[in-house]
C-alpha cells in the first residue's frame, strides 16, 4: 500500500518535470528511524531518482532538519521542500484534517483509509488551510487501526479505564477521556520513555509502532480488537519549491487518485 501511494506521487512529480528539468535536490524532514511508517517516502525518493536518471534526488532526514511537531513550520518558511507530519501533534495548525482522527469512523482497511484521506485532502477547506502554511498535501501515510498496550491490571472494561493515563492524540484521546481516562499527547518518539517512567499506564499505537518504539516490551497486556481509530499523517511539499521546480501543471491536474495501480 505504501509503495502504491509512493508510485502515484512519483508519477505526478515525474510527469511534471519533463525533459528540461535541471539537477534538483530536495530535503525531506521526517523523524525517528526508517520504518514501515516512512517506506512510502523512501520509495518515492527511489522512484524519482530512478526515473530522472539521478537528476532529481530527495534526501530523507530522520530528525536532522526539524522536530516532528515543527515540520509544518519548516515547510512554511522553506527550510526544506518536503515533510511528513501528524495532524494530532498540532490540531490548531491543521484543524480541517483532524476529522480523519475522530474515533470509531468505521474504516475497515488500508484501502479505505487511503481513499477517505484523499477525499478529505481534496476539500477546499483543507487546501486553503494547508496553503496558509505554504504546503500542499501530495500523499497520505496509511496507518492501521490503533490498539493499547499497558502495564498493571488489564483495562478490559470501560469502568476499568477510569483514571487510566493513556498516550493518545486528537480524537482518540477525546474518546478515552469520555470514559474517564486521562489522555496525554506525547509524540511517538517520547512514548516509550513516558511508559517506562510511569507518566502513562497505556499507549495507543498501531501494531508496528508498538514493535518499533518498544512499548510492547514493557507491556503486561494488550488489546487486539479495540480499534478506536488511527492518526492521519500526510506528506506535504512546499508550494513555492513545487511550483518553481515542477511547474503548475502538476497542481492543475488535481489530487492524486489513491485507487490507481
Amino acid at each position: 500500500m505504501k509503495h502504491v501511494t509512493a508510485k502515484l506521487a512519483a508519477t505526478a512529480i515525474i510527469a511534471s518535470i519533463g525533459a528540461e528539468a535541471a539537477a534538483t535536490e530536495w530535503n525531506v524532514s521526517v523523524w525517528g528511524k526508517r520504518r514501515a511508517f516512512t517506506e512510502h517516502i523512501e520509495k518515492l525518493a527511489e522512484l524519482v531518482s530512478e526515473k530522472t536518471g539521478g537528476e532529481f534526488t530527495m534526501n530523507v532526514s530522520y530528525g536532522g532538519l526539524s522536530k516532528n511537531r515543527e515540520n509544518l513550520d519548516g515547510i512554511s518558511i522553506g527550510a526544506f521542500e518536503m515533510a511528513q507530519f501528524c495532524a494530532g501533534y498540532h490540531r490548531d495548525k491543521n484543524r480541517a484534517i483532524t476529522v480523519l482522527e475522530l474515533p470509531f469512523l468505521g474504516v475497515e482497511n488500508l484501502d479505505q483509509e487511503v481513499a477517505v484521506s484523499h477525499a478529505v485532502y481534496e476539500h477546499p477547506a483543507v487546501k486553503e488551510e494547508m496553503a496558509q502554511w505554504n504546503a500542499e498535501i501530495i500523499m497520505t501515510s496509511p496507518m492501521p487501526q490503533y490498539n493499547l498496550v499497558g502495564t498493571g491490571e488489564p483495562r478490559d472494561t470501560l469502568a476499568a479505564m477510569e483514571g487510566m493515563r493513556v498516550r493518545a492524540t486528537a480524537g482518540l484521546g477525546e474518546a478515552f477521556k469520555a470514559v474517564g481516562a486521562v489522555p496525554t499527547s506525547v509524540t511517538a518518539t517520547e512514548a516509550n520513555q513516558a511508559m517506562e517512567s510511569g507518566v502513562v499506564d497505556t499507549v495507543a499505537f498501531a501494531q508496528h509502532a508498538h514493535l518499533y518504539f518498544g512499548t510492547i516490551n514493557q507491556a503486561d497486556w494488550w488489546t487486539a480488537n479495540l480499534n478506536p481509530g488511527t492518526v492521519n499523517c500526510p506528506v506535504v511539499v512546499n508550494i513555492d519549491a513545487y511550483e518553481a521546480r515542477l511547474g503548475r501543471r502538476a497542481r492543475g491536474a488535481g489530487q492524486l487518485d489513491p485507487r490507481g495501480d
